[in-house]
């Protein structure tokens, strides 16, 4: 894959491994564009980052995302890279949550159906490029879950299934699909409460990038690598081992 040259659309962009990813493909020299809810976290990025090309949209909101893809055909046609980075989580505890339904939908709707929708949206533009990609970010949490995310595992299990059904269904299609599957990284995500184990998003975003040079269809960045074998030959070894990390 040439890393030089691209238009990227990167989903979620606006901090942690979004903002990092930006940031090193910018020092690639490609051109970037980021979105995100939060108008004020997009203006505190194009800050640190000028040559950021900047919308809002809250891809949760099917009508928002359908603008997006819009804005992005019309003023974009040269994007090239779909970056399905976006996610939201919640810690939620299924016999005393409240307000089950509505998380879930917040969850399915940000981190499944919106990848999906605007990949399918796009498509037609990144056909016309050569080197084109839709690049899937999950987590290593596909394989085994944490018994604390009621509802994110489920989404990006599914994020991992659709990424795979995909990739044969436009296997003889120039537009390849990459799932890039990341460990727990040190980002505003956990909110404070970041696990021991977290590595920083420039070394997650520096794995990946060196990975995507060969163009493979999964990229696991750290210790997935490890957590996928260890979910093969000994999996309750491996639910027990992810769920006793602080």
């Amino acid at each position: 894959m040439a890393l030089t040259n691209n238009t990227i659309l990167i989903t979620g962009g606006s901090s942690g491994i979004g903002l990092e990813m930006a940031r090193q493909f910018i020092a690639s020299k490609n051109r970037v564009i980021i979105c995100s809810r939060s108008l004020e976290k997009l203006h505190t990025a194009k800050k640190l980052l000028p040559e950021l090309i900047i919308y809002q949209c809250d891809i949760s909101n099917p009508e928002a995302l359908q603008h997006m893809a819009d804005w992005l055909v019309t003023g974009h046609s040269d994007l090239n890279i779909l970056i399905n980075n976006a996610a939201v989580v919640h810690r939620t505890n299924f016999a005393e949550e409240t307000n089950l339904h509505e998380k879930f939908a917040t969850e399915i709707a940000t981190n499944l159906l919106a990848p999906a929708s605007l990949a399918h949206m796009l498509y037609p533009v990144l056909l016309k490029h050569p080197n084109a990609k839709i690049i899937n970010i999950t987590t290593g949490l596909v394989y085994t879950p944490r018994a604390d995310y009621l509802f994110y595992n489920a989404t990006k299990a599914a994020l991992h299934s659709f990424s795979q059904v995909l990739r044969h269904q436009l296997r003889n299609e120039p537009v390849k699909i990459i799932e890039v599957l990341f460990p727990v990284v040190d980002t505003p995500w956990h909110k404070g409460n970041t696990p021991k184990m977290a590595i920083s998003p420039q070394r997650a975003v520096e794995e990946m990038i060196s990975k995507l040079e060969k163009n493979p269809d999964e990229i696991r960045i750290g210790a997935v690598k490890l957590l996928y074998f260890l979910s093969k030959i000994a999996p309750k070894f491996a639910f027990k081992k992810i769920n006793s990390l602080s």
